[in-house]
């Protein structure tokens, strides 16, 4: 099958109302584990690769690894996404290696880590959705900058999240200005700031409402209800993989991400896609931990990232099953890249002069 793009999973998604795991991946491991729970559940797919992503992977290996995917498992509907792109730059050449769907995460300036102006942010956003949209390619866009509402600071996951510490307010997207950020730039979908951040530590302590902010997922649904909402930072930080990895010489502090229940309640007030890396990455680690512990004088690879797969694998599988898109592969036609591109040269063509 070729690639589908994320506006004709998230469309689909919302016509049916589940939710759409988005699954980083950083190797070929993980990617094989991610597509498996897709085939079992016959669930479309959305595979992300985060810059760091990339440059560890080597753009050439990645742009080959993700074409295998789609040769390998033809059924599954599969939509490669560049995730938390810095720059018009970095999209451009996610298109290139024919992703087909990317973010251009304008709420940072191109470093990564200074909070971008408004204004900043709808130019650069504008710029790649029409550069996108020529190629048929997807665009998410993010207003809002992702940081923990209990102590105000960011994060640094693979580099990529602000420096210092914001006031609340600014850590959480305001529902005026994110229906004025869509009407702006056309974007395909929307990351909203709610107080989830990335990495394991999200939370020290069962999340509520004063620092996970799901109210503002319904505020901004009411002003943009055909728009897809994004969920970063969304992995649940299972009790279990911290265990698996404490129990076999880890030591992950008590921490706590978002419930599944949580994810599930936003999924019903417009959120289609939901960020998860933190979760596949303890499982891996968690499972490679137990294997060589039981194992020391082992060094065969394949017996080694073998039990991790696998455990990704059941992760991936719950998640598909939980947000209700087991079952929906069959049901999306995927059209291809050129037709999506002469559609949006048709509706330009269109418009008034």
């Amino acid at each position: 099958m070729a690639l589908t793009t994320l506006r004709q999973i998230l469309d689909h998604a919302a016509e049916n109302g589940y939710g759409m795991p988005a699954f980083n991946v950083t190797n070929m491991e993980t990617l094989l584990a991610v597509m498996r729970a897709a085939e079992r559940t016959e669930s479309p797919v959305i595979v992300q690769a985060s810059q760091s992503a990339r440059k560890y992977m080597d753009d050439v290996f990645a742009k080959h690894m993700f074409e295998a995917a789609a040769e390998r498992f033809p059924t599954v509907p599969l939509c490669i996404h560049q995730d938390h792109g810095s720059s018009p730059d970095v999209c451009r050449s996610a298109m290139d290696l024919g992703f087909s769907s990317v973010m251009m995460d304008g709420s940072l300036e191109a470093d990564g880590k200074t909070p971008a102006s408004y204004d900043y942010n709808v130019d650069v956003t504008a710029k790649v959705v029409d550069i996108a949209h020529r190629r048929g390619v997807s665009v998410e866009g993010e207003i809002g900058v992702l940081g923990s509402l209990e102590s105000g600071a960011g994060e640094q996951e693979d580099g990529h999240g602000f420096e210092g510490t914001l006031e609340k307010s600014a850590l959480l997207t305001d529902p005026a200005q994110a229906a004025d950020f869509v009407k702006a730039t056309g974007v395909d979908a929307l990351a909203v700031a709610i107080g989830t951040s990335h990495g394991a530590y999200k939370f020290s302590r069962r999340p509520t409402g004063d620092i996970l902010a799901i109210d503002v997922i319904e505020a901004i649904h009411k002003l943009l209800p055909e728009t897809h909402l994004v969920m970063h930072g969304a992995s649940t930080v299972p009790e279990d993989l911290q265990q698996l990895i404490n129990e076999n010489g880890g030591a992950i502090p008590t921490t706590f991400g978002v419930p599944l229940e949580e994810v599930e309640r936003s999924i019903r007030m417009g959120v289609r896609k939901i960020n998860i890396d933190t979760d596949l990455r303890m499982a891996m680690t968690g499972s490679i931990r137990k294997y060589l512990l039981a194992n020391p004088s082992s060094f065969d690879l394949r017996a080694i990232f073998k039990p991790g797969i696998e455990r990704i694998s059941a992760l991936c599988v719950e998640r598909f099953e939980r947000f209700g898109c087991a079952g929906q592969a069959s049901k999306i036609k995927t059209v291809p890249l050129a037709e999506m591109a002469k559609r949006y040269a048709d509706e330009k063509m269109a418009e008034p002069a």
